[in-house]
Formats: structure tokens, C-alpha cells, sequence
């Protein structure tokens, strides 16, 4: 299998200045690859860095030690290493990622929003609202809601919609933070099936998933973190 993702000796340590530059170390040493076609999930305890490791793949943190090696346009691009510009066409066209929270503009109606990534690759607007539609009529989101912005939307709706923008482009890697929060049996099922459908179509997947039986449906293999032995003394 080719590999799309790769950490080798990633530490990520924040400084507390309220506390008068106390260092907390949160990640130390982390050494793992994912490959195309598999879903690792994240796993350990509350506390051992899950979401930060999340941040660091996406670059919303900076490492703050080793190197975040992704495939990008068939060559190797270290993410801790890269400038904004590098950052930013990543994003666009290679890394994917699902938040447990829709951060979008007010005001922008739910369909233009799942489009909007197929746009910035190129699609034309009437494809990119067909595949917009066909994923949240997927998703089981009512089509009124599709014309209104999503800000009043319950969690749920609002988690469907978040879901819908980071699948509909189909990058090659794909980060998921809690992806079936707030959402209920037979959405979280739903939503199980499009990441078993993205890894079996060849995308290499990272996942936060507390929900136990979407863990176990979705991930190929889990990946324990610890924490640090600093943080335990």
C-alpha cells in the first residue's frame, strides 16, 4: 500500500504564559504512517493528545519537534515545515477535514456551502450542486433546508452539513474529529457508510471515534497515544 501520511518523531509542546511559561507536553515522539485505503483511529485515554495530533496533520498547530510528511501532487511536502501558500494548497486539494463544529459565513445557504470545495477545484456550479444535493439527500438532511443558512440548524443538521463539505471532494487524505457527534443511531450508521466508502475508494483516513460500534465499523486498525512521561511527573 502507498503511504499518504507520515509523522516521524512529532512532539508538540504548549507554553502557558498565564503561568509564567510553564511547558506542557503533549505529544512526544509520535511515529506513524497511513496508507491509501486504510482508516486508523485514534485511541488512549482522555488527555493523550487526540485532538492535538489531529491539529498538528491539519496545520492549525505548529509542531513543535519532527516532521508531517504528506503526499501532496505525487511528492512528499513536510506540513511543519511548509509556508502559508503550501499550507493552503494542501488543504485544497489533498487534505480533508471533518471538525466536531460548521464554521461557515452567515448567511450562506447550506447547498453553497457543501459546493463550495468542488468549486475552488474547478467544478462547474451545476455539477458541483448535483453532488451537493446528492450527498445531503444522502445524509437524510430535509431538502427545504438546503436554500438557508445553517446557522439555526439543530447540532445534528448542522454535523450532516459539515460532513457533506468535507466528503464532497474526495481528496485523497482525510481527517475526522469526532465525525458522528451529535448525531443519532441511524445518522451516525449513514455516515459510517460514505467513510467506508471514501477508504474503499482508496483514501487514507485518520479518525477520533468515541462512538465504540462506528470505530469498529469504520477503522482498518487503531493507534494508541500516551502521554508523555514529562506531563506524568
Amino acid at each position: 500500500m502507498t503511504s499518504m501520511l507520515e509523522t516521524r518523531h512529532l512532539a508538540k509542546t504548549f507554553t502557558l504564559h498565564p503561568q509564567g511559561g510553564a511547558q506542557l507536553p503533549v505529544l512526544d515522539a509520535i511515529d506513524f504512517a497511513v496508507a491509501a485505503g486504510e482508516c486508523v483511529a485514534l485511541t488512549g485515554p482522555s488527555g493523550t493528545g487526540k485532538s492535538t495530533l489531529m491539529r498538528c496533520l491539519y496545520g492549525n498547530y505548529l509542531a513543535s519537534a519532527g516532521a508531517i510528511r504528506v503526499r501532496h501532487d505525487g511528492e512528499w511536502l513536510d506540513l511543519a515545515a511548509a509556508n502559508p501558500r503550501e499550507l493552503l494548497a494542501v488543504r485544497r486539494r489533498t487534505l480533508g477535514y471533518v471538525s466536531q463544529f460548521l464554521h461557515v459565513i452567515p448567511r450562506v445557504a447550506t447547498l453553497a456551502i457543501v459546493a463550495e470545495p468542488l468549486l475552488e477545484l474547478g467544478a462547474s456550479p451545476a455539477e458541483a450542486e448535483a453532488r451537493a444535493a446528492a450527498l445531503l439527500a444522502r445524509l437524510q438532511l430535509p431538502e427545504r433546508l438546503w436554500s438557508l443558512p445553517p446557522a439555526t440548524f439543530s447540532g445534528g443538521e448542522q454535523q450532516r452539513v459539515n460532513i457533506a463539505r468535507g466528503l464532497i471532494a474526495q481528496k485523497p487524505i482525510l481527517l475526522l474529529d469526532e465525525p458522528t457527534a451529535s448525531l443519532d443511531t441511524a445518522n451516525a450508521e449513514r455516515v459510517a457508510e460514505l467513510i467506508i466508502a471514501a477508504r474503499e475508494g482508496g483514501a487514507a483516513i485518520v479518525g477520533i471515534f468515541h462512538d465504540a460500534a462506528v470505530r469498529e465499523r469504520v477503522a482498518t486498525r487503531c493507534f494508541v497515544l500516551t502521554a508523555p512521561q514529562e506531563a506524568l511527573q
